[in-house]
């Protein structure tokens, strides 16, 4: 291999070590396996070599490597003949060589020649090609080979026979056999245990990693465990690597029948796994695991691994605060060792709880916070998880209640556990908690019984006074009511066994806490399933599908619970076989408790009433009351004084924490009256007879309510009272709902072809339909075809586009449409390469193109002028941008319908049908189908037969004209033009507080509760706007002359509270489906929500449903983690292609344009090289973005605001006047082009996983995100503006006020601001800053006063917000569409936005440093340089923080998540230094995150030389 490390010359004694680019051959195993060495060399071989890898480790690098290698070849001067000959001459002559040598070892020859022999056979060995050694040739071998092993009086005779014996197992793959039947391993493993000689020894242990690799039972039976661990300890880190692969080789061929060939390697593992490289640790975890799989039934053998520390030293492994990480597999397998141990040892029983496992548990499950950035890592099919093991390790640690487990044992663990009450009573108190926390989050179907599993076997073995503390930790009784919501025998079965064994040791405690959480009646329901409990939403949920048998689990459906965690103890059945559950089990469980406990006592389930819930229905219907009465007559001061009363008695009896139940919450009708009076009584789409009044009350009623909510002077109070109520709902929605999750179900992995709706190739199967006209129906054609492949993830609305041009009675066109049909047929499934660039409908975003697309362009150096598509679009953009037009592509095929109305007997729409069933239009066929089978998340028979049934569907004329989202889009536009001047603020909010009749039904009884959460989490949003509006009126009714207010800042309740984490699990349940490779495969409750309140769920949830919705594909990072469970689905999860840009550093603005125009359009990952650079890769490509985003900010360019400097405020569009644009039409020309531009970088970026380093304000994400901006907007991007024109508006609200309060109307009356008239402030009709935008024609030398002030104010927020940047908005938006539709982002907020465009903010804190860097080659945690490099960068302020991450990187920031979402990981490496150790610099591969550091003798030196590193060392990517 050549030398890679020397830099430039002209740069070395400059400047610092240059990054390095991603290379192959960087990752390349070093030579030293592979090539003939001097004799005794490797016994001095330092062990701190850089980048240090060994053979065995490095399989997956050296793929890399080649595939590497093989871009860079572009082809072959010679023919093919010429290269034929060459290998054959080579190949003749190799094996004449061979013979020669055969023969010459065979003879009698002295040392000298042996060792010259063996030299040259190393030689050749290790460039010869397979077919140069037969078999019969290498059985010659193997004898003489293993003879001058044990030539014990020339130790070099020694190294070289056995470096030959490494070789030949290399070249031959049958080689390891004839070794074998000549005894190589005997005589290896005998020169291991004398250890003669080190560099002997350390060949020996490449020879058996080899020969293990084949011959795993011959090592075990020859006693290899032991030989390669016996001396294990005086080998450096490399050799220590290959020893340990040899075991674990080995220990593939285990034997349960011969435990002495591997337990006394035991204490030797288990002193290994108190090391800290990675790599050993993983190996020795992985010899460990199998060892204990092994001798699991054997309970001396399980207390005998024990004695060694091993439960000690693996439960610091799997803790948190373990300094080594492992990779998931291995941590899944150590936890599962535990169980193993736990079950068969009463030794690592007793040792678990002696060393509080309960508190390591703890930790692992409160870990799992969807919230809060931690990514998933449960499936949906219940597979061994880290979760589900620990969950199986802490039901081990109880024991059961029956007999069937060895009674010895049992006893043992039994006595134990009544002789340490103190140790049960932690346990409790540690997991109680947690374990309800876990079920509450929404965990599936296995993990929620093994958790109440292990709190049922709590209950049970707690005393009663210890159970009576235990439960005081949580609100136990709320909880047991939650579960009673899931319609799953296995989970009820479990929460009654609960309340039976509490009720046996406590019924005086938690008799009345049951009935006011409505435990009782949930028992009454499920015994008495024909009873009518009144419209109960609570009660709808617990309702069970008491007439569907339990089935026996059929082939490709998940197990049965049962056998999940042994939760009905009993392992007799198979795991795949007949539930264990007999029939009518829960309901008479139930009857029995309640008959025992409840009946006597007076509770009256078919009234359901405690006193809290008397009074909170008496306050509910009172509001009702009184919303009837406002729909009937005129709104008066008087009802509005009665609404407020009412209210602050609501808000009262609310806000005391523990006086209300959830249960009585939901049950009294609460939550629908304050949605019926925020919405006027209309809100489930309703009919609006007078929409000026009905708008303007909702208005009032929104204020009122959000200023009681948040109007508070005690910061405390105004934070419990929104909170409470957020907190409640949140605790009812998760009682109430029940959202179904559809389990995955398997198909073959190929392409298959969709007819309908535009004939294209999919990854997923389609759905068998036939088309069939409705009896009546006259005024439609019968469809031609017969059965059709119909996508099954496309919106109905677009399968009916392309069936109503062909089932009209129009004959026109007719036979054209079914000329493409048959032309469609015929096509084949291959896109051509255009069909990225020019995507029809969905189909073309869900193909992964065909071509390989891995080519380098150049980019012309003049590129100023932009290209034609981006000069043309910004014309067009320049012209419509006083338009209001949906930006959202449509099938022209159903534009067509939708405008073809020339008769009466013309439908404009469809209405289709399944079964009888009117179909909605926005759901999928695939959300239809499944939305109608009963018993969906049970029925094993619907889903196998899922993709073979034919479906016939039947279509008519629909019912009326307009649509639904038709009538929705002129409520928004009427709402607009309703509510400009008084409550335009709150309009953006109001038009998507309603939903139609269909979604209010698909969300069932859910919908209330989600509709205050979404009006709770507006008022929360607006809260600024809310209290500066009631600071207005205070000021305005003459109370105040303080407008200090208006600035005052505003404390938000955090976004997280809005987010309901049993819904965020479920949402991440359904996205682990393989087939989600479309939100169209998910159930309709998913995107209704997702759309309508996004902020349900968690961030990182919402993140990868964008990237399914948008992009067609999860994260990268989800990607690696769930392609091990995707079976026949993750085809759909495709990566896409690259493509290599070459470009210049000198023109990176040109060079973009020109990037974005060729390949924004394309589906490929866009990677960058510099020309006369040698970097290419992530780093390169990421500083590229940055580059661009430095550029854009640049003044002079007139796009933004204080284009002088970088505002403090973020970046917002520089406002151009109308009649600018016509006289500076050039410059405005430039600077639409260049937010057309913009929007290319930004979605290009957003596509690929790029941060940028552009800090936009918060106003222009809302913008981005399609928000509408308003007066109080302007304050977060230009505070000197904003506060003015805030307090100009209150001036003008004040004399409004005066007026209306004047006798004489017509009299003027007099305001001051700030003792101030507004006259004296000597405004004109002109923007501030910007002299030549005149706010209105024929104003210019208008002076402002207080009569046209209001005037003055709505022209300056329009100018700022609306119109004066109205076109460089649209530009940004039709750039940003070219790449995927932007609306996709409305998932997101403003904050969340920025996330995930530039990162975190906070870059690293001292805390996460040791948990997310790696310490590799050379370095470890505990190495002193380690220790310096560390406390440095804890000391970096944020400037050198962002200067170290561009240096080793290429960006300045974190992705979301920081330290811990980067990857690859940063990982830190000893730099081999060619002189003194503090003459190098530090140097990077940003490719992998890797920094090259050099020993330093001192902390000084190292923070001098990195400083100077990450300052100088910017700018080009060259070989370090």
């Amino acid at each position: 291999m050549e030398n890679r490390g020397q830099k430039r010359t002209e740069d070395v004694d400059e400047l610092p070590a240059d990054k390095r680019p991603c290379s192959s051959l960087e990752f390349r195993p070093s030579s030293s396996n592979s090539s003939p060495q001097t004799p005794m060399s490797t016994a001095h071989a330092s062990q701190d070599a850089d980048m240090d890898t060994s053979s065995s480790t490095s399989g997956s690098i050296r793929s890399e490597g080649g595939e590497g290698e093989k871009e860079s070849v572009y082809g072959s001067c010679d023919s093919d003949n010429g290269v034929h000959d060459y290998y054959r001459h080579r190949l003749v002559n190799d094996q004449s060589k061979f013979k020669k040598m055969l023969s010459s070892l065979s003879e009698e020859v002295d040392e000298s020649g042996q060792l010259a022999l063996l030299t040259e056979l190393c030689e050749l060995l290790s460039f010869c090609s397979d077919s140069s050694l037969s078999s019969l040739m290498v059985d010659s071998f193997s004898p003489i080979l293993v003879r001058l092993s044990r030539h014990e009086s020339n130790p070099d005779i020694m190294l070289l026979a056995i470096r030959a014996i490494t070789y030949l197992c290399d070249v031959n793959s049958r080689s390891t056999g004839f070794l074998v039947r000549h005894d190589a391993i005997p005589v290896l493993c005998q020169r291991l245990m004398t250890m003669e000689f080190l560099d002997v020894a350390e060949q020996c242990l490449q020879a058996l990693e080899k020969i293990s690799r084949e011959q795993p039972l011959a090592c075990l039976q020859s006693g290899a465990i032991m030989a390669v661990l016996s001396y294990i300890d005086f080998f450096s880190t490399s050799v220590q690597r290959v020893a340990l692969s040899t075991v674990v080789n080995i220990c593939k061929k285990l034997s349960p029948e011969s435990p002495g060939l591997f337990m006394d390697a035991v204490p030797i593992l288990c002193n290994l796994l108190q090391y800290e490289d990675r790599q050993l640790v993983e190996s020795v975890a992985s010899c460990l695991i199998k060892i204990g799989d092994q001798v699991r039934r054997s309970p001396n053998l399980l207390d005998e691994m024990c004695k060694h520390g091993l439960v000690q030293h693996t439960l610091h492994h799997i803790g948190l605060n373990s300094r080594t990480t492992l990779s998931q597999p291995t941590y899944i397998g150590l936890v599962g060792l535990l169980v193993k141990l736990a079950a068969g040892s009463t030794v690592a029983f007793r040792t678990l709880f002696e060393l509080n496992i309960s508190n390591t548990c703890k930790d692992i499950l409160s870990s799992y916070d969807l919230s809060h950035k931690v990514q998933s890592t449960l499936t949906v099919d219940g597979h061994h998880n880290r979760i589900h093991e620990v969950l199986k390790l802490l039901n081990e640690l109880l024991p059961t209640n029956t007999p069937e487990q060895d009674n010895q044992q049992k006893s043992e663990k039994e006595d134990f556990l009544f002789s340490h009450p103190d140790i049960l009573k932690k346990f409790g108190v540690d997991l109680l908690p947690t374990l309800i926390q876990v079920v509450n989050s929404g965990m599936n179907l296995f993990m929620c019984c093994g958790c109440l599993s292990i709190i049922n076997k709590l209950v049970h073995w707690t005393t009663s006074d210890g159970l009576y503390r235990l439960l005081q930790t949580a609100n136990f009784s709320s909880f047991l009511a939650g579960v009673f919501t899931r319609k799953d025998h296995h989970v009820i079965l479990l929460a009654l066994q609960i309340v039976d064994a509490i009720m046996l040791k406590l019924p005086h405690v938690y008799l009345n806490s049951f009935i006011k959480e409505g435990v009782p009646y949930s028992l009454y329901v499920l015994f008495s399933p024909d009873k009518d409990l009144k419209d109960s939403p609570v009660f709808d949920g617990i309702r069970m599908e008491n007439d569907a048998a339990l089935k026996p689990a059929s082939r490709g459906v998940h197990r049965c619970p049962c056998f999940a965690f042994d939760i009905c103890q009993s392992s007799k059945s198979p795991e795949n076989g007949t539930c264990k559950l007999e029939k009518d089990t829960v309901q008479i469980l139930a009857k029995r408790i309640w008959i025992s406990y409840f009946e006597t006592e007076s509770v009256n389930p078919e009234k359901g009433v405690t006193d809290v819930l008397q009074k909170l229905r008496t306050l509910s219907t009172a509001l009702t009351v009184l919303v009837n009465e406002s729909q009937e007559e005129a709104t008066s001061s008087k009802l509005e004084e009665d609404f407020s009363d009412l209210l602050h008695q609501i808000m009262s009896e609310l806000k005391e924490e523990d006086s209300i139940s959830t249960f009585e919450f939901v049950e009294s009708g609460l939550i629908k009256s304050l949605v019926d009076y925020l919405s006027n009584g209309r809100h489930i789409g309703q009919e609006v007879t007078h929409a000026a009044d009905h708008f303007c009350t909702m208005g009032k009623r929104f204020e009122v309510f959000g200023q009681l909510l948040v109007s508070s002077t005690d910061p405390a109070s105004e934070k419990s009272l929104i909170l409470a109520l957020i907190q409640r709902l949140q605790n009812g929605l998760s009682s109430v709902e029940n959202f179904p999750v559809i389990p995955s179900h398997a198909y073959r992995t190929r392409n298959y072809y969709a007819t309908v709706p535009s004939g294209h190739c999919t990854p997923y199967p389609c759905l068998k339909v036939q088309f069939v006209r409705e009896k009546e129906e006259n005024c439609l054609r019968d469809y031609a075809d017969d059965i059709v492949n119909v996508d099954p993830f496309v919106p109905l609305e677009e399968i009916e586009g392309y069936l109503l041009p062909r089932v009209r009675n129009n004959k026109t066109g007719n036979s054209t449409l079914r000329s493409e049909d048959s032309k469609l047929k015929d096509s084949t499934c291959s896109p051509s390469p255009s069909d990225s660039s020019t995507p029809q409908g969905k189909s073309a975003e869900d193909i992964a193109p065909m071509v390989d697309v891995e080519e380098l362009q150049e980019v012309k150096p003049n590129l100023l002028s932009s290209p034609t598509n981006t000069s043309s679009s910004a014309q067009k953009v320049m012209d419509a941008a006083e338009d209001s037009v949906d930006q959202e592509g449509h099938n022209p095929l159903q534009q067509e319908a939708s405008t073809s109305t020339d008769s009466e007997d013309t439908p404009a729409s469809l209405q289709l049908y399944l079964e009888g069933q009117e179909l909605n239009c926005k759901s999928t066929l695939y959300q239809s189908i499944l939305k109608q089978q009963t018993g969906t998340e049970h029925d094993s028979m619907s889903i196998a037969t899922l993709w073979s049934r034919v479906y016939k569907i039947t279509y008519g004329r629909h019912a009326t004209t307009e649509r639904i989202h038709c009538k929705r889009s002129h409520d928004e536009s009427t709402l607009s033009l309703l509510c400009e001047k008084t409550f335009s603020q709150y309009t953006p909010y109001f038009c998507r507080m309603f939903i139609s009749n269909a979604e209010a039904e698909e969300l069932g009884p859910s919908y209330d509760v989600i509709s205050l959460l979404k009006s709770l989490e507006g008022i929360n949003r607006l809260r600024f706007q809310l209290m500066s509006r009631e600071t207005m009126r205070v000021f305005a009714e003459g109370r105040t002359d303080d407008l200090n207010k208006l600035n005052s800042a505003i404390c938000e309740v955090h976004q997280n509270e809005f987010v309901n984490k049993k819904l965020t699990e479920k949402l991440e349940q359904q996205m682990r489906n393989p087939i989600a490779a479309s939100v169209g495969a998910m159930p309709a409750w998913c995107t209704l929500l997702m759309d309508w309140c996004p902020f349900l769920f968690g961030f990182e949830a919402r993140c990868k449903y964008f990237h399914i919705a948008a992009l067609g594909r999860l994260p990268n990072h989800t990607q690696s983690t769930s392609h091990g469970n995707n079976g026949g689905g993750s085809s759909g999860r495709h990566q896409n292609p690259r493509k290599k840009i070459l470009v210049h550093r000198n023109k990176i603005l040109e060079s973009a344009a020109h990037m974005m125009e060729l390949h924004s359009r394309q589906k490929v990952v866009l990677e960058v090289e510099y020309s006369e650079e040698v970097g290419t890769g992530l780093g390169p490509t990421l500083e590229f973005y940055t580059l661009v985003c430095h550029e854009f900010q640049r003044s002079g360019l007139g796009m933004w605001r204080d284009d002088c400097l970088v505002s403090l405020f973020g970046l917002f569009p520089r406002p151009w006047s109308p009649s600018q644009t016509t006289s500076s039409s050039t410059l405005h020309s430039e600077v639409i082009k260049k937010f057309t531009l913009l929007g290319h970088i930004v979605a290009k970026a957003i596509q690929d996983g790029r941060l940028l380093d552009l800090p936009f304000a918060k106003a222009f994400y809302k913008l981005i995100l399609g928000k509408e901006l308003s007066l109080y907007d302007i304050q977060s991007f230009d505070p000197a503006l904003g506060r003015a024109l805030l307090e100009f508006q209150a001036v003008v609200e004040r004399k409004q006020y005066l007026k209306s309060h004047c006798e004489d109307s017509s009299r003027d009356v007099d305001v001051l601001l700030r003792n101030t008239k507004i006259e004296d402030m000597c405004l004109d009709f002109s923007l501030p800053g910007y002299p030549d935008y005149v706010l209105a024609s024929g104003l210019d030398s208008k002076m402002v006063n207080l009569h046209n002030l209001e005037e003055y104010v709505a022209l300056m927020v329009d100018a700022t917000t609306k119109s004066g940047i109205a076109r460089q908005v649209e530009a940004f938006k039709s750039g940003f569409d070219q790449v995927f539709p932007i609306r996709h982002l409305k998932v997101f907020t403003e904050e969340e936005l920025e996330r995930l465009l530039c990162g975190e903010h906070v870059l690293w804190n001292s805390d996460e440093l040791l948990d997310h860097i790696k310490f590799d080659h050379g370095y470890t945690i505990s190495s002193p340089p380690i220790a310096n490099l560390l406390e440095i960068m804890k000391e970096f302020d944020l400037k050198q923080q962002r200067a170290f991450l561009q240096f080793v990187t290429g960006a300045p920031r974190l992705p979301t998540g920081g330290l811990a979402s980067l990857s690859p990981n940063l990982t830190i490496v000893r730099k081999h230094c060619s002189k003194g150790i503090d003459d190098d610099l530090p140097s990077v591969m940003t490719c992998a995150n890797y920094l090259k550091l050099p020993p330093y003798s001192s902390k000084e030196v190292m923070r001098e030389k990195l400083l100077y590193a990450i300052t100088e060392g910017q700018g080009s990517f060259h070989l370090s």
